[in-house]
């Protein structure tokens, strides 16, 4: 008769710890392999509550992406501006350009729109009697503003920055590489230069080298991409690992920084579920972990790793829904990246305001205030303080001053703004 409590019990095989011991060591790699497969399938059981979850609107992060309407394609085509050696451009040239620079409008009404930014003129001719075409090109303050911010991008610590945070976003992928198709999507929320292929990756050959991705892009051409040289040891700690040794936790059952807006409610049964999920076993971003089952919910609180660590690496801490499911798909997380934005609501908040999706990293905000600041984002507020300045009989005024004259002027007429309908909990509803 054999003690059981001197022996391991495992699927399918038991071990005396009585047995000699080079017999014990002979087997023992077959043991610890299978006790982990034990473990790992044991985490592997799909446990998810079958529960609606309620979207709930959240004013101040869909204020913080309302208040950055249009910056994107305003700092396009102020830098296609500048690029110019006159620093001037014809309205007529810029046209064509309209959907590679995302203009929402016609370039002569989009350089109206912000007259503290951009001017529109007629250049002087030889011959008087032939009038120019129109011409725009930035008012002092812009160029004042774009000097600073040339000057910020092109500080060696900053560029430093920069380069690891886009080394850890390679890090995030298993060949350590992606195509120049994803990371130019990135290239804004990453804040890489606009010319970043010729006047940054050069100074970084240490870093990334380019190479052949081994298929053809979009036109047919051979497509090529950006890869790690090496691995870099001391960039592979998640903004998950580093708050919670700064805080002095130790462990691998790290847990996700989770709050939600007014209004919104959890089942009792949802919140013990996520109790639960969140005492899993957290894996680093870092880590391959595709050996885990698809849909376990282990495999599941790794998606959300990842999408939060990608999130961290961006300068707003926010990024367009479609390019988080880019990098998604070309990663071949399928529908767990879907799956996280629409389950875990106390962790990313997707705001459907400027007519688009945007997924925002909860925990970054204050209201509508990022806590940390990039030093990229300081000046970028700079950019919006202009935007959002009109000009009213000659003077300069916030526009926040004009919309609530117009609100006081509705409301005394009785008029209300409705707001236009949601459709993100209809779409996001056939996903969970």
């Amino acid at each position: 008769m054999v003690d059981t409590s001197s022996v391991f019990i495992l699927p399918m095989l038991a071990i005396s710890l009585t047995e000699p011991p080079l017999q014990i060591m002979a087997v023992l790699p077959l043991l610890l392999r299978i006790r982990r497969r034990h473990q790992c399938l044991h985490h592997q059981i799909r446990t998810f509550i079958n529960a609606k979850l309620k979207w709930v609107r959240d004013p101040y992060l869909d204020k913080a992406v309302e208040n950055e309407k249009n910056l994107k394609p305003l700092l396009s085509l102020k830098n296609l501006i500048m690029s110019q050696p006159s620093e001037t451009l014809p309205l007529s040239s810029i046209s064509p350009l309209k959907t590679h620079l995302n203009l929402p409008t016609t370039a002569s009404k989009f350089a109206e729109n912000y007259p503290l930014i951009f001017k529109i003129f007629n250049p002087p001719t030889k011959r008087p009697m032939i009038a120019s075409h129109p011409h725009v090109k930035l008012t002092s303050k812009a160029i004042s503003l774009h000097n600073d911010e040339t000057l910020i991008l092109n500080l060696s610590h900053y560029k430093k920055d920069v380069a690891e945070r886009l080394a850890k976003l390679l890090m995030l992928t298993r060949a350590k590489r992606l195509p120049f198709y994803v990371i130019d999507k990135f290239q804004f929320d990453l804040g890489l230069p606009h010319d970043y292929k010729l006047s940054f990756l050069p100074d970084f050959p240490d870093y990334f080298s380019i190479c052949e991705m081994g298929f053809k892009d979009f036109n047919g051409y051979e497509a090529f991409g950006l890869e790690l040289v090496r691995w870099r040891e001391d960039l592979a700690a998640s903004l998950v690992e580093k708050l919670a040794r700064n805080e002095g936790i130790m462990g691998s059952k790290l847990q996700f920084s989770m709050n939600f807006p007014r209004g919104f409610d959890l089942e009792k049964r949802v919140k013990d579920w996520v109790e639960e999920w969140q005492n899993l076993p957290y894996i680093s971003p870092y880590e391959d972990a595709f050996h885990l089952a698809p849909n376990s919910d282990q495999a599941e609180k790794w998606a959300v790793g990842v999408i939060h660590e990608l999130l961290s690496l961006m300068v707003s801490k926010k990024m367009e829904r479609d390019n988080v499911y880019l990098l998604g798909d070309y990663l071949v997380f399928g529908l767990r990246f879907k799956r996280a934005l629409v389950r875990y609501p106390g962790i990313f908040y997707v705001s459907n305001k400027i007519s688009t999706q945007t997924v925002v990293l909860r925990e970054a905000y204050r209201k509508n205030f990022l806590i940390e600041k990039h030093p990229l984002m300081k000046m970028r507020y700079k950019y919006i303080k202009l935007m959002n300045t009109v000009m009213r009989r000659g003077r300069p005024m916030p526009d926040s001053v004009m919309q609530r004259r117009k609100r006081s002027a509705n409301a005394a007429k009785g008029g209300k703004r409705k707001e236009k309908g949601d459709e993100w909990t209809e779409q996001m509803s056939k996903i969970a």
